[in-house]
Protein backbone atom coordinates (compact mmCIF):
# COMPACT_ATOMS: atom_id res chain seq x y z
CA UNK A 1 0.00 0.00 0.00
CA UNK A 2 1.67 3.28 -0.79
CA UNK A 3 1.89 5.53 2.49
CA UNK A 4 0.76 9.30 2.43
CA UNK A 5 3.20 11.90 2.46
CA UNK A 6 2.42 14.47 5.70
CA UNK A 7 4.54 17.15 6.18
CA UNK A 8 5.49 18.21 9.95
CA UNK A 9 7.95 21.31 11.42
CA UNK A 10 9.28 20.69 14.90
CA UNK A 11 12.38 22.41 16.44
CA UNK A 12 15.03 19.71 17.50
CA UNK A 13 13.38 17.35 20.43
CA UNK A 14 15.33 14.03 21.48
CA UNK A 15 11.90 12.75 22.53
CA UNK A 16 11.10 13.14 18.63
CA UNK A 17 14.10 11.66 17.91
CA UNK A 18 13.41 8.40 16.82
CA UNK A 19 10.30 9.05 14.76
CA UNK A 20 11.88 11.79 13.13
CA UNK A 21 15.00 9.39 11.78
CA UNK A 22 12.44 6.79 10.97
CA UNK A 23 13.61 4.31 14.14
CA UNK A 24 10.21 4.86 15.16
CA UNK A 25 7.71 4.32 11.99
CA UNK A 26 4.15 6.13 12.19
CA UNK A 27 2.02 3.07 10.51
CA UNK A 28 1.04 4.16 6.77
CA UNK A 29 2.42 7.81 6.84
CA UNK A 30 6.20 8.82 4.51
CA UNK A 31 6.64 12.47 6.82
CA UNK A 32 8.81 14.37 5.83
CA UNK A 33 10.13 16.50 8.99
CA UNK A 34 11.17 19.79 8.87
CA UNK A 35 13.93 20.95 11.42
CA UNK A 36 13.10 24.47 12.77
CA UNK A 37 13.12 26.87 15.65
CA UNK A 38 9.82 26.60 17.11
CA UNK A 39 8.89 30.40 16.57
CA UNK A 40 9.28 29.75 12.65
CA UNK A 41 6.71 27.11 13.04
CA UNK A 42 4.68 28.77 15.39
CA UNK A 43 4.71 31.86 12.59
CA UNK A 44 4.73 29.56 9.16
CA UNK A 45 2.11 27.43 10.53
CA UNK A 46 -0.46 29.99 11.96
CA UNK A 47 0.09 32.47 9.15
CA UNK A 48 0.14 30.00 5.67
CA UNK A 49 -0.86 26.57 6.92
CA UNK A 50 2.31 25.34 5.09
CA UNK A 51 2.62 21.99 7.02
CA UNK A 52 0.45 19.13 8.02
CA UNK A 53 1.65 19.33 11.59
CA UNK A 54 3.49 21.71 13.27
CA UNK A 55 4.88 22.19 16.71
CA UNK A 56 2.91 25.24 17.97
CA UNK A 57 2.26 27.57 20.96
CA UNK A 58 -0.61 26.01 23.25
CA UNK A 59 -1.83 29.71 23.78
CA UNK A 60 -1.57 30.30 19.89
CA UNK A 61 -3.48 27.13 19.22
CA UNK A 62 -6.20 27.71 21.79
CA UNK A 63 -7.24 31.10 20.00
CA UNK A 64 -7.02 29.37 16.31
CA UNK A 65 -8.89 25.89 17.56
CA UNK A 66 -11.96 27.62 19.16
CA UNK A 67 -12.37 29.78 16.21
CA UNK A 68 -15.62 29.16 14.54
CA UNK A 69 -15.35 26.35 11.73
CA UNK A 70 -11.39 25.98 13.11
CA UNK A 71 -9.26 24.10 10.24
CA UNK A 72 -7.11 22.72 13.02
CA UNK A 73 -7.65 19.61 15.21
CA UNK A 74 -4.52 18.99 18.00
CA UNK A 75 -2.88 16.05 18.82
CA UNK A 76 -2.24 15.36 22.77
CA UNK A 77 1.43 15.33 21.75
CA UNK A 78 3.80 17.41 24.28
CA UNK A 79 6.50 19.42 22.80
CA UNK A 80 7.80 21.84 25.63
CA UNK A 81 6.42 21.70 29.20
CA UNK A 82 8.12 24.10 31.77
CA UNK A 83 6.97 25.81 35.01
CA UNK A 84 7.14 29.21 34.86
CA UNK A 85 7.93 30.91 38.27
CA UNK A 86 11.32 31.50 36.56
CA UNK A 87 10.41 33.62 34.00
CA UNK A 88 9.27 36.88 35.96
CA UNK A 89 12.53 39.33 35.80
CA UNK A 90 12.30 42.88 37.45
CA UNK A 91 14.29 45.52 37.19
CA UNK A 92 14.99 45.76 41.22
CA UNK A 93 14.94 49.93 41.09
CA UNK A 94 11.25 49.61 41.11
CA UNK A 95 10.71 48.16 44.41
CA UNK A 96 9.01 45.02 43.40
CA UNK A 97 9.49 42.19 46.08
CA UNK A 98 6.29 40.23 46.04
CA UNK A 99 3.61 39.19 43.06
CA UNK A 100 1.02 42.03 44.38
CA UNK A 101 3.90 44.89 43.71
CA UNK A 102 2.98 44.26 40.12
CA UNK A 103 0.08 46.83 41.06
CA UNK A 104 0.73 50.21 39.13
CA UNK A 105 3.58 48.66 37.28
CA UNK A 106 4.56 48.60 33.99
CA UNK A 107 4.82 44.55 33.26
CA UNK A 108 5.76 43.12 29.35
CA UNK A 109 5.65 39.92 27.47
CA UNK A 110 6.85 38.82 23.91
CA UNK A 111 3.31 38.32 22.87
CA UNK A 112 -0.22 39.10 24.48
CA UNK A 113 -0.44 34.86 23.72
CA UNK A 114 2.89 33.87 24.59
CA UNK A 115 2.12 30.68 26.59
CA UNK A 116 4.60 31.24 29.18
CA UNK A 117 3.04 34.34 30.27
CA UNK A 118 -0.67 33.07 30.10
CA UNK A 119 -0.22 30.68 32.26
CA UNK A 120 1.71 33.13 34.96
CA UNK A 121 -0.78 35.43 34.24
CA UNK A 122 -4.13 32.98 35.25
CA UNK A 123 -1.83 31.86 38.45
CA UNK A 124 -1.97 35.56 39.61
CA UNK A 125 -5.84 36.07 38.65
CA UNK A 126 -7.21 33.08 39.94
CA UNK A 127 -4.68 31.74 42.63
CA UNK A 128 -3.37 35.38 43.67
CA UNK A 129 -6.73 37.09 43.19
CA UNK A 130 -5.65 39.85 41.60
CA UNK A 131 -7.10 42.44 39.34
CA UNK A 132 -4.95 42.44 35.71
CA UNK A 133 -7.05 45.87 34.82
CA UNK A 134 -4.60 47.30 37.50
CA UNK A 135 -1.13 46.68 35.61
CA UNK A 136 0.12 48.28 32.71
CA UNK A 137 0.79 45.86 29.81
CA UNK A 138 3.41 45.98 27.09
CA UNK A 139 4.05 43.91 24.06
CA UNK A 140 7.68 43.50 22.25
CA UNK A 141 10.20 41.47 21.00
CA UNK A 142 11.98 39.59 23.95
CA UNK A 143 15.77 40.66 22.91
CA UNK A 144 14.82 42.11 19.69
CA UNK A 145 12.48 45.03 18.03
CA UNK A 146 9.73 44.29 15.46
CA UNK A 147 8.14 40.96 17.01
CA UNK A 148 3.84 41.35 16.31
CA UNK A 149 1.18 39.69 17.85
CA UNK A 150 0.56 36.04 15.38
CA UNK A 151 -3.12 35.62 16.74
CA UNK A 152 -6.18 37.65 17.37
CA UNK A 153 -7.26 38.80 20.69
CA UNK A 154 -10.69 39.89 22.44
CA UNK A 155 -9.20 41.50 25.47
CA UNK A 156 -11.47 41.89 28.40
CA UNK A 157 -12.72 44.87 30.11
CA UNK A 158 -10.15 47.08 30.73
CA UNK A 159 -7.12 45.31 29.59
CA UNK A 160 -4.89 47.49 27.58
CA UNK A 161 -1.60 46.69 25.36
CA UNK A 162 0.98 49.19 24.35
CA UNK A 163 2.71 47.98 21.16
CA UNK A 164 6.02 48.89 21.07
CA UNK A 165 7.77 48.33 17.66
CA UNK A 166 11.46 50.36 18.24
CA UNK A 167 12.66 48.61 21.50
CA UNK A 168 12.88 45.25 23.07
CA UNK A 169 11.24 44.41 26.36
CA UNK A 170 15.30 43.65 27.48
CA UNK A 171 16.37 47.09 26.59
CA UNK A 172 13.13 48.26 28.49
CA UNK A 173 13.62 46.64 31.25
CA UNK A 174 17.49 47.93 31.73
CA UNK A 175 16.63 51.19 31.22
CA UNK A 176 13.73 51.47 33.82
CA UNK A 177 10.84 52.23 31.03
CA UNK A 178 9.31 48.49 31.85
CA UNK A 179 9.36 46.75 35.72
CA UNK A 180 9.23 43.34 35.38
CA UNK A 181 9.23 41.55 31.86
CA UNK A 182 7.07 37.71 32.01
CA UNK A 183 9.46 35.65 29.39
CA UNK A 184 10.26 32.00 28.51
CA UNK A 185 13.87 33.17 27.20
CA UNK A 186 16.44 35.31 29.79
CA UNK A 187 16.33 38.26 28.75
CA UNK A 188 19.70 39.87 27.47
CA UNK A 189 20.11 42.40 30.28
CA UNK A 190 19.51 39.67 32.57
CA UNK A 191 22.14 36.93 31.01
CA UNK A 192 24.67 40.02 30.66
CA UNK A 193 24.26 39.75 34.20
CA UNK A 194 22.91 43.63 34.39
CA UNK A 195 23.29 44.89 38.23
CA UNK A 196 19.38 45.95 38.22
CA UNK A 197 17.82 42.76 36.57
CA UNK A 198 17.22 40.05 38.80
CA UNK A 199 14.34 37.07 39.19
CA UNK A 200 11.30 38.17 41.09
CA UNK A 201 11.15 34.30 42.66
CA UNK A 202 15.02 33.31 42.96
CA UNK A 203 13.35 30.19 44.79
CA UNK A 204 11.16 29.70 41.74
CA UNK A 205 12.32 25.68 41.95
CA UNK A 206 10.51 25.60 45.34
CA UNK A 207 8.00 27.18 44.31
CA UNK A 208 6.85 25.75 41.34
CA UNK A 209 7.27 21.97 43.10
CA UNK A 210 4.83 23.04 45.74
CA UNK A 211 2.71 24.78 42.90
CA UNK A 212 2.23 20.78 41.33
CA UNK A 213 2.05 19.22 44.70
CA UNK A 214 -0.86 21.32 45.30
CA UNK A 215 -3.00 21.50 41.95
CA UNK A 216 -1.51 18.23 39.79
CA UNK A 217 -0.95 21.01 36.47
CA UNK A 218 2.14 20.51 34.80
CA UNK A 219 2.28 23.73 32.36
CA UNK A 220 2.11 22.55 28.57
CA UNK A 221 3.72 24.88 26.36
CA UNK A 222 3.69 23.48 22.67
CA UNK A 223 1.95 20.57 21.20
CA UNK A 224 1.27 19.19 18.06
CA UNK A 225 -1.16 20.82 15.40
CA UNK A 226 -2.73 19.38 12.74
CA UNK A 227 -4.85 20.73 9.80
CA UNK A 228 -8.18 19.42 9.99
CA UNK A 229 -8.97 18.78 6.45
CA UNK A 230 -5.96 15.73 6.98
CA UNK A 231 -7.92 14.30 9.64
CA UNK A 232 -11.15 14.68 7.60
CA UNK A 233 -9.82 12.80 4.79
CA UNK A 234 -7.83 10.38 6.59
CA UNK A 235 -9.63 9.70 10.26
CA UNK A 236 -6.30 6.97 11.04
CA UNK A 237 -3.51 9.61 11.13
CA UNK A 238 -4.05 11.27 14.28
CA UNK A 239 -3.71 7.71 16.23
CA UNK A 240 -0.98 6.69 13.89
CA UNK A 241 0.99 9.45 14.85
CA UNK A 242 0.36 9.58 18.51
CA UNK A 243 1.38 6.00 18.88
CA UNK A 244 4.29 6.66 16.67
CA UNK A 245 5.17 9.65 19.03
CA UNK A 246 4.58 7.85 22.32
CA UNK A 247 7.07 5.54 21.40
CA UNK A 248 9.51 7.80 20.24
CA UNK A 249 8.86 8.93 23.80
CA UNK A 250 9.26 5.89 25.41
CA UNK A 251 13.04 5.39 23.71
CA UNK A 252 13.90 8.59 24.50
CA UNK A 253 13.16 8.13 28.38
CA UNK A 254 14.53 4.84 27.97
CA UNK A 255 18.01 6.26 26.92
CA UNK A 256 17.43 9.37 30.06
CA UNK A 257 17.23 6.64 32.68
CA UNK A 258 19.74 4.73 31.87
CA UNK A 259 22.70 4.51 34.07
CA UNK A 260 24.97 2.30 32.53
CA UNK A 261 26.32 4.85 29.58
CA UNK A 262 26.78 8.79 29.30
CA UNK A 263 23.90 8.77 27.21
CA UNK A 264 23.76 12.93 27.24
CA UNK A 265 27.11 14.93 28.28
CA UNK A 266 25.82 16.22 31.94
CA UNK A 267 26.39 14.45 35.31
CA UNK A 268 23.73 12.46 37.28
CA UNK A 269 21.05 13.04 34.53
CA UNK A 270 19.79 9.35 34.97
CA UNK A 271 19.59 9.71 38.26
CA UNK A 272 17.94 13.32 38.46
CA UNK A 273 15.59 11.12 36.32
CA UNK A 274 14.80 9.16 38.65
CA UNK A 275 13.70 11.46 41.47
CA UNK A 276 11.21 12.78 38.52
CA UNK A 277 9.49 9.56 37.74
CA UNK A 278 8.98 9.83 41.73
CA UNK A 279 7.59 13.49 41.59
CA UNK A 280 5.59 12.87 38.11
CA UNK A 281 5.27 9.19 38.15
CA UNK A 282 6.83 6.10 35.69
CA UNK A 283 6.33 8.21 32.91
CA UNK A 284 8.01 11.99 33.71
CA UNK A 285 6.28 13.47 30.88
CA UNK A 286 3.19 11.82 29.41
CA UNK A 287 1.01 12.43 26.81
CA UNK A 288 -2.47 11.64 25.93
CA UNK A 289 -5.58 13.67 27.29
CA UNK A 290 -6.64 11.54 30.49
CA UNK A 291 -2.91 11.98 32.35
CA UNK A 292 -3.18 16.01 31.12
CA UNK A 293 -6.59 16.67 31.79
CA UNK A 294 -6.25 19.27 34.43
CA UNK A 295 -3.52 21.29 32.55
CA UNK A 296 -5.31 20.87 28.97
CA UNK A 297 -8.63 22.64 31.30
CA UNK A 298 -6.68 25.10 32.66
CA UNK A 299 -5.12 26.53 29.73
CA UNK A 300 -8.82 26.53 28.52
CA UNK A 301 -10.36 28.25 31.45
CA UNK A 302 -6.92 31.10 31.26
CA UNK A 303 -6.82 31.50 27.24
CA UNK A 304 -10.55 31.76 27.72
CA UNK A 305 -10.07 34.52 30.66
CA UNK A 306 -7.62 36.48 28.88
CA UNK A 307 -9.03 36.94 25.33
CA UNK A 308 -7.02 34.42 23.72
CA UNK A 309 -9.70 31.65 23.41
CA UNK A 310 -13.01 32.40 21.52
CA UNK A 311 -14.69 29.94 24.22
CA UNK A 312 -13.08 27.82 26.91
CA UNK A 313 -12.42 24.65 25.35
CA UNK A 314 -12.47 21.09 26.96
CA UNK A 315 -10.05 18.65 25.94
CA UNK A 316 -12.64 16.41 23.64
CA UNK A 317 -13.09 19.37 21.66
CA UNK A 318 -9.51 20.26 20.65
CA UNK A 319 -8.35 16.33 20.24
CA UNK A 320 -9.63 13.90 18.14
CA UNK A 321 -11.81 10.88 19.50
CA UNK A 322 -9.65 8.48 18.23
CA UNK A 323 -6.49 9.28 20.14
CA UNK A 324 -8.46 8.43 23.30
CA UNK A 325 -9.67 5.05 22.05
CA UNK A 326 -9.08 1.77 24.12
CA UNK A 327 -7.24 -0.68 22.85
CA UNK A 328 -7.45 -3.56 25.39
CA UNK A 329 -6.07 -7.06 24.93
Amino acid sequence: MTKLPLTIATTDYDHFRDIRTGAVAAEGIDINWFLLGHHECFARMTANREFDMSEMSFAKFSAQVTRKDSDLIGLPVICSRLFRFSSFYVNKNSGIKRIEDLYGKTVGSPEWAHSAAVWMRGWMQNDVGMDMTKIKWVQAGANAPGREEKVELNLPNGIEIARIKDRSLSQMLASGELDCAIIARPPTCFLENHPDIVRLFPNFLELEEEQYAETGVWPIMHIIAMKKSVHDAHPWVARNMFNAFEESKRRSLERLLDPAVSRYPLAWLSSYGRKMQDVFGKDPFPFGVEPNRKTWEMMGLYTFQQGIAHHQFEPEEIFPASVTTKVVI
